[in-house]
């Protein structure tokens, strides 16, 4: 594997992974200490909170002071995992659980698109996070509408009044 690498990519020393294995790669500070403490939904207008990505994970970060949203995806750890139907407080209805935003999953990825105000020492500041604090952190991509290019304009796409 050491021969795929591309100019200026960078590896850390990982123990094997097993099948299936999540390695958390840092931990979110939220005003939020127990789940019912929690906003139903995150809002990038909410109050300022901290992603602490783990030192060795910093360098992974550059670059991505470029976005101005991103995807956060955690791991929601405090959540059951055995519902196959849920009722959501909201309506009395009773539905499948993959038909909800339940935290309540077979497996509990938690993803929020946050505002990214800042960077620094390896600390993202943000707003729009939902979580408790303490949350073991998985993984942060760039808002995908914005690293995506649009596709160039094909004959046909425009229409004529």
């Amino acid at each position: 594997m050491p021969n795929d690498l591309r100019e200026n990519e960078q590896v850390v020393r990982l123990a094997p992974p097993s099948d299936g294995a999540l390695r958390f790669i840092g931990r979110i500070r939220t005003d939020w200490p127990t789940r019912a403490d929690c906003p139903r939904q995150g809002r990038t207008d909410g109050p300022d909170c901290r992603i602490e990505v783990d030192p060795v994970w910093q360098d992974a970060l550059d670059g991505l002071e470029a976005y101005d949203t991103i995807e956060v995806l955690y791991w929601l750890d405090q959540s059951r995992r055995d519902l196959t139907r849920q009722s959501p407080r909201s309506d009395g209805r009773t539905v499948g659980t993959f038909a909800l935003r339940s935290p309540v999953r077979p497996n509990p990825i938690g993803t929020s698109l946050v505002r990214l105000l800042r960077i620094k020492d390896g600390v993202l500041h943000v707003r729009g996070l939902d979580c408790v604090d303490g949350t073991p952190l998985l993984d942060l991509k760039p808002d995908r509408c914005a690293f995506t290019p649009k596709a160039p304009e094909q004959p046909g796409d425009r229409q004529t009044a």
